[in-house]
C-alpha cells in the first residue's frame, strides 16, 4: 500500500496523477470522436445520463466549460435532484470552522486513519487490475478534499452547516479500526433541498443559455459503442408524466430515442430499490439475505445502467459491498413503495435482538451499522428492538429525510428551537401513528405489546426485566464496566452531543423518564457501494484495466469514485460528498477531453 503519511507529497502525487487523467482522457476521446461541431453526427458534446446530484454537478461543470449538453433521466422532471434531495444533507468535512467552534480537532491525518480502518481495502489495491486499486486512490483523493477544497467550494456555492457537528458511525473500539475518532457529520441547513439547489441552478441557467436540454422521460437501454469508443445513447421515450417527486412513474413506452456525442457521463444511482438484485448481489459475511426489508430509496433507483454499462464493455467492482441501515420504520404516510425512514440514533437506547437478548459492543446505537446488520440477520430474523424512554427520544432521536425535519429544511430557527423543549413533532407522530412504536407505562405492558404487534411470544418479561435492571445498577457510578453506559459518558463529553444528541444518563425503568418505548427496527435499503470503476479522471475501466474511449461515470453507480470509494463500509456524510467530488470531477475530464 503507498505511503501516505506526507499530507502535501500526496496532494501534489495526486494533482500530477489527475491532471495526466485529464489530459489523457482528452487525448483518447479525441481520437475516438471528434469535438461536438465537427460532424452532423452529433447531437451535443456530452450526455449526461442520470438528473440526480452527481449528474447535476457533471453537467454544471461541462456548461461552465462552454460545452452543449443533453441531460437524459427516466423520471419526470418532478424528481429532479434524485435521492439527494430526499437526504438529510449530512456532509463530511475535516477541520472544519464547525469543529472547531465545537471544541473538536481533527486532521487529515485523523481522518485518513478513519477511512483506512473503516474501509478495509484488501482486494489489489497495489495490483493495478485490482478492484480496490482506484477505489484506494479516489479515497486519498476525497479525504484530501474533505479537508481542503471541499466546504470553501461549497460555501461559495452558498451552502451553510448548522454548527453542531454530529458524530455518526463511532465505531468498533479500537484507534485504527472502524469509525469516526471525532464529529464529522455536518448537517447542511435546508437538507438535501439546499445541497441540490446551487447546481439545479447553474444548470437551469445553461438551459436558459441553451447550453443544456433536459430530456425527461427518456430511459437508456443500451450504450452505443463505435470502434471500441461510447458514441451515444438508443433507448426508449416514456409516456409524460405528472408523478410526484419520488412517486413511482408509469413505464410506459411511446417511442424511441438515438443521441450521438463524444463523451457519454453514466450518473444513475445504485441497486437500492430492487430488493432482488440487493440479495442477488448479497455478501455471505452478512449473513443470509433478509426475506424482509423496507426501502430507503424511490423506485427509479433500479441500478439499470450498471448492466448495460457493463454490456458496453464497462468493468463493474465489488458488488457485493453494500449499505443498508439496521434501524428502519415503516413510514405511515409512504412516497414511494415499501418507503422507509431511518432513526439516527444517540447513543442510550438499549437494543435487542428479536428474541430479547441485548446485543453486545459495537452493536450499540450510533457505532457500527455493518457489524449490528450481521448480527441480527444471525440472529435469524430480519428485525431489532429498541427498548427506550420518552427522555431518550425527545432528545437522541432523529429521522433520516429532509420532509421528516421540516424545521432544518425550511430554514426555521424557531421551530429547530422547539426542539430544546419538546420532542421534534415528526418524532410524535411516528411515535403515535407508526405501527414501529409500542408506548406503555410499565414494563410488563411494553412486553405485551411488543409480543402483539410481531405476533409471537419471543419475548420473555423475565429475560428483558434482567438485563435492564442490570444495565440499571451500572449507572449508580461514574464508572462502569458497561461499555454502552461508558459511551454515553463519552458523548456527554462532547458539547454537541450534550446539546443536541444524548439524553443526561438515566435509568430505563425510572418512572420518571417515561413512559418506556420499544421500537422494532427494520433493515433499511440505501447504498450501493460498489460499481463500475474508474480512473481519477471518472472514466471507465474495462476488464483489461484501460479506459473506455468516451465513457465516464459518477455518483453511485461508480460506487462514488474508483468502484468503491468507501470499501467495505462508510463513515457517512460520505454519499452526497461522493456524487459531488465524483461528479465534478468526472464533468471537468469531460470537458477537456471534448475541449476543440
Amino acid at each position: 500500500m503507498e505511503n501516505s503519511s506526507v499530507p502535501g507529497a500526496i496532494t501534489r502525487r495526486r494533482a500530477l496523477t489527475v491532471a495526466g487523467g485529464v489530459f489523457a482522457g482528452a487525448a483518447l476521446a479525441q481520437a475516438a470522436s471528434p469535438a461536438f461541431g465537427a460532424t452532423a453526427a452529433s447531437d451535443a458534446d456530452a450526455i449526461v445520463v442520470g438528473h440526480g446530484l452527481a449528474g447535476l454537478v457533471a453537467t454544471a461543470e461541462l456548461a461552465a466549460a462552454g460545452r452543449k449538453v443533453l441531460l437524459l433521466d427516466q423520471e419526470p422532471e418532478a424528481s429532479l435532484g434524485g435521492q439527494a434531495f430526499w437526504s438529510f444533507g449530512g456532509l463530511f468535512f475535516v477541520d472544519s470552522a464547525e469543529q472547531r467552534l465545537m471544541g473538536v480537532k481533527d486532521s487529515r491525518e485523523l481522518a485518513w486513519q478513519d477511512w483506512l480502518g473503516t474501509a478495509g481495502f484488501d482486494r489489489g489495491v497495489d495490483d493495478p487490475g485490482g478492484q480496490d486499486h482506484w477505489a484506494y486512490k479516489w479515497a486519498e483523493a476525497y479525504v484530501d478534499f474533505a479537508a481542503e477544497e471541499k466546504r470553501a467550494w461549497l460555501a461559495g456555492l452558498g451552502m451553510q452547516w448548522f454548527p453542531i457537528v454530529g458524530w455518526a458511525e463511532r465505531g468498533g473500539g479500537l484507534a485504527d479500526g472502524h469509525g469516526n475518532s471525532v464529529p464529522r457529520f455536518h448537517v447542511t441547513w435546508g437538507t438535501g433541498p439546499a445541497v441540490v439547489e446551487p447546481f439545479e441552478k447553474k444548470v437551469r441557467a445553461a438551459v436558459a443559455d441553451r447550453l443544456v436540454t433536459f430530456r425527461f422521460r427518456h430511459r437508456v437501454d443500451e450504450l452505443i459503442v463505435t470502434g471500441g469508443a461510447v458514441t451515444g445513447v438508443r433507448g426508449a421515450v416514456l409516456q409524460p408524466s405528472d408523478a410526484a417527486r419520488g412517486k413511482p412513474s408509469s413505464r410506459t413506452v411511446v417511442g424511441e430515442f438515438e443521441l450521438r456525442a463524444p463523451v457519454v457521463v453514466v450518473t444513475s444511482g445504485g441497486i437500492g430499490a430492487d430488493h432482488d438484485l440487493v440479495r442477488a448481489n448479497w455478501p455471505a459475511r452478512l449473513g443470509s439475505p433478509p426475506k424482509s426489508m423496507i426501502t430507503g430509496v424511490p423506485a427509479h433507483v433500479d441500478g439499470r445502467m450498471l448492466a448495460i454499462t457493463e454490456r458496453a464493455g464497462g468493468r463493474i467492482v465489488n458488488p457485493d459491498r453494500m449499505w443498508h441501515y439496521t434501524e428502519g420504520l415503516k413510514n405511515y404516510d409512504p412516497i414511494w413503495p415499501g418507503h422507509g425512514i431511518r432513526i439516527l440514533p444517540g447513543p442510550s437506547s438499549m437494543w435487542f435482538d428479536a428474541t430479547g437478548k441485548r446485543f453486545s459492543s459495537p452493536d450499540i446505537p450510533g457505532y457500527d451499522t455493518l457489524h449490528t446488520l450481521k448480527s441480527i440477520t444471525d440472529s435469524g430474523h430480519d428485525y431489532s428492538w429498541f427498548v427506550t424512554t420518552q427522555k431518550i427520544i425527545a432528545k437522541e432521536f432523529a429521522l433520516s429525510g429532509s420532509e421528516q425535519n421540516p424545521d432544518l429544511t425550511e430554514k426555521n430557527i424557531w421551530k429547530l428551537l422547539s426542539r430544546i423543549w419538546q420532542t421534534p413533532e415528526p418524532i410524535e407522530r411516528f411515535k403515535e401513528k407508526g405501527e414501529d412504536f409500542v408506548v406503555a407505562k410499565t414494563l410488563p405492558e411494553l412486553v405485551a405489546g411488543m409480543n402483539k404487534l410481531t405476533g409471537d411470544d419471543l419475548i420473555d418479561l423475565a429475560g428483558l426485566k434482567r438485563q435492564i435492571e442490570a444495565r440499571d445498577r451500572e449507572i449508580d457510578n461514574p464508572y462502569t464496566k458497561d461499555v454502552q453506559v461508558m459511551g454515553i459518558r463519552n458523548a456527554l463529553a462532547y458539547p454537541g452531543d450534550t446539546l443536541s444528541r444524548t439524553a443526561s444518563v438515566h435509568r430505563i425503568l425510572d418512572p420518571g423518564a417515561g413512559p418506556l418505548i420499544a421500537v422494532r427496527l427494520n433493515i433499511l435499503t440505501r447504498k450501493t457501494l460498489g460499481g463500475l470503476q474508474t480512473d481519477l479522471s471518472g472514466r471507465v475501466l474495462n476488464a483489461a484495466g484501460t479506459p473506455i474511449a468516451g465513457l465516464y461515470a459518477a455518483g453511485e453507480v461508480a460506487g462514488f469514485g474508483g468502484g468503491g470509494v468507501h470499501g467495505y463500509r462508510s463513515l457517512e456524510g460520505t454519499f452526497l460528498g461522493g456524487c459531488l467530488f465524483s461528479g465534478r470531477t468526472a464533468g471537468r475530464a469531460a470537458a477537456a477531453a471534448t475541449a476543440s
